[in-house]
């Protein structure tokens, strides 16, 4: 009995020894890539970038650009999502449900597609982003009076 547990703690330490070693290979690979750094900056770079800009709402009485918005937020929402930016993805999806002529039908889609949790977050987001949308388009109508 001892001598298979025994055996069993063998085993495990020696996978966990060969998952740190795969894990500190391939870390000292990348870091010795030497596009590395030049990646890792320009990531970071657009990262902000994109954070500064943010997603300006279109006019809402020409249904082509709302359409277009519409389509190209949720692309970068689930480009974002798939690239484990969760805040950016969430903006952009709340973005798109914000300008959506049907938003209930679009939330039923997303709450079967999303995980609960990121779901959530989208949903909490939601009214920051109708008030945003509203403030804008009030904004717009002051300018052309």
């Amino acid at each position: 009995m001892t001598m298979i547990s025994k055996a069993a703690v063998g085993i495990a330490v020696g996978i966990a020894g060969l998952f740190v070693g795969y894990c500190y290979y391939f870390d000292k690979k990348r870091r010795n890539d030497p596009d590395f750094k030049k990646k890792l900056r320009e990531r970071r770079r657009a990262r902000k970038q994109a954070q500064k800009a943010g997603s300006q709402i279109p006019d809402l009485k020409d249904p082509e650009i709302v359409q277009k918005f519409f389509l190209q937020e949720v692309q970068l929402g689930e480009e974002l999502l798939a690239g484990g930016d969760l805040e950016g993805g969430i903006e952009h999806l709340a973005n798109a449900v914000a300008v959506c002529g049907q938003p209930q039908e679009l939330l039923r889609v997303l709450q079967k597609t999303l995980p609960p949790e990121v779901f959530h977050l989208l949903l909490q987001r939601l009214p920051a982003v109708g008030q945003r949308l509203v403030s804008q388009t009030t904004m717009a109508d002051e300018d052309v009076e």
